[in-house]
């Protein structure tokens, strides 16, 4: 398997996010390559609603290395109003405390609340997507979506639980358990129908078959670390 991009998780607050109190962008690369990437990432649309989403996310991660917090407060006001600015030009919900890996494409705009405890390196995001808790009296249960994933329109993926390295997720899926790496989710609520080839994301290893197992339950999923 080739080697994990995604940060190392920040520990959990009350409500299931990170606290936020330092800077959750990836580590490794400044604030304007990072900026850069996710402009690639989006096909170098200026106009692109998810990379101005991204670009907001990650200024609200970068202001929380100034400090002391009274230079902080003017920054912190730009991005609480481009925060609001982007939900309502964009139809785009992304907290910065939410940690968001490096490449991801928010691939299409409108009806997307992402609010999971983590969102991997080179995933896919689409439209009228919700990301976050099953219930308000469960406010840490939030999911952790691995790198490489690929996620449909129309998808619900709520609750603690784990989305492995390179799964798939169909349109209009409802998960609630967690998914094993490379697994191919469809229905509401969701079912593995077979497992992708870890080749189609440049890792090694067998193409696993749907077997005995009960493949949804797997919530042991290592998702890696690093940079």
């Amino acid at each position: 398997m080739s080697a994990p991009v995604t940060p190392p998780l920040l520990p959990p607050t009350a409500n299931g996010l990170p606290d936020g109190s330092r800077n959750g962008n990836p580590a490794g690369i400044g604030f304007w390559a990072l900026v850069r990437e996710d402009y690639l990432t989006h096909g170098m649309d200026p106009l692109s609603q998810g990379f101005w989403a991204l670009f907001w996310h990650r200024f609200g991660n970068m202001r929380m290395d100034v400090r002391p917090r009274v230079l902080r407060a003017p920054l912190t006001v730009i991005y609480r109003v481009m925060f609001k600015v982007t939900e309502w030009l964009c139809g785009i919900h992304l907290p910065y405390n939410c940690q968001v890996g490096r490449r991801v494409r928010l691939e299409h705009f409108g009806g997307m609340i992402l609010a999971p405890y983590s969102i991997g390196s080179d995933t896919v995001v689409r439209h009228n997507t919700t990301l976050g808790i099953a219930r308000t009296s469960d406010l840490a249960g939030r999911p952790v979506i691995g790198d490489h994933v690929d996620i449909g329109a129309g998808v619900v993926i709520v609750g603690g639980l784990t989305i492995g390295r390179g799964a798939i997720i169909g349109a209009n899926a409802v998960v609630t358990r967690s998914l094993a790496p490379y697994a191919v989710a469809i229905g509401a609520p969701a079912r593995v129908i077979r497992y992708r080839d870890p080749a189609e994301i440049g890792d090694h290893g067998p193409v696993r078959s749907v077997g005995s197992i009960e493949d949804h339950d797997e919530t042991s999923i290592a998702i890696g670390s690093g940079a």
